[in-house]
């Protein structure tokens, strides 16, 4: 697929009111019975994304990491349970209903890993506003991260609803994504939308340069081989 957004179909995935009503029925669960909800692609996934994060981006470079679309927050709880400061994270999600989850977990978190409830979740629609910088050592944060995140966000993006000329509100996020990395910084995507190929086009075309790959476990069909996911990171020119 050459324009892969926009020839993705519309789905109800695409849509906010999905997305709270997913999140307001996982947070009346997790206050019934303490289901933390859904792993976005599985727990696999977030384990690669943290060992990708310890070997590049190492907690010793006290980096910002902003996450986007964090749903319960299970990606940045890994990150900080590997030795991340807390203060210096951020996840933000269009769902408030995400939002109130991931701090609840944050909260139940604090017996077991002390720092978990001050991981940062702020209610954020990514395509039409910036995150608010984090008030890091009593002073006003940055605006820009050292280390951006996507699990399966610019999936859901892709499938949004497209406007009369055909184009997808998914195009503008890799400029979106550009803008808040650092320069320097890192950019680390899973997919299961985009291929890897997608992927460097999209967010190579925004001027993020290609750094590395995530391997995930591969798949024979009709005589072509494919990931399960696709999962690239980009770093920003200095």
């Amino acid at each position: 697929m050459s324009e892969a957004s926009s020839e993705l179909p519309s789905s109800k995935l695409g849509t906010k009111e999905h997305w709270d009503n997913v999140y307001s029925s996982e947070l009346s669960n997790f206050e019934d019975i303490g289901d933390e909800g859904e792993i976005w692609f599985g727990e696999d996934s977030v384990e690669k994304m943290v060992d990708w994060a310890v070997e590049n981006v190492p907690q010793s470079s006290n980096p910002l990491i902003l996450e986007v679309g964090s749903g319960n927050g299970s990606l940045l709880f890994a990150l900080n349970e590997a030795g991340y400061p807390p203060e210096r994270i951020l996840g933000v999600d269009y769902s408030e209903g995400a939002v109130k989850l991931a701090r609840a977990i944050g909260l139940s978190k604090t017996a077991e890993h002390e720092g978990a409830h001050k991981i940062s979740f702020a209610e954020c629609d990514f395509l039409k506003d910036y995150p608010k910088p984090l008030d890091v050592d009593g002073r006003n944060g940055e605006s820009q991260w050292d280390l951006v995140l996507d699990k399966g966000t610019f999936d859901a993006m892709a499938l949004m609803e497209k406007d009369a000329s055909g184009r997808s509100p998914a195009d503008e996020y890799p400029t979106r994504v550009f803008n808040v990395v650092k320069p320097g910084g890192h950019f680390l995507i899973v997919s299961c939308n985009f291929t890897e190929d997608e992927l460097r086009e999209k967010f190579g075309g925004a001027g993020l340069q290609y750094h590395s790959r995530i391997e995930f476990p591969s798949f024979s069909f009709g005589g072509k081989k494919g990931n399960v996911y696709s999962s690239v990171a980009f770093r920003k020119p200095a």
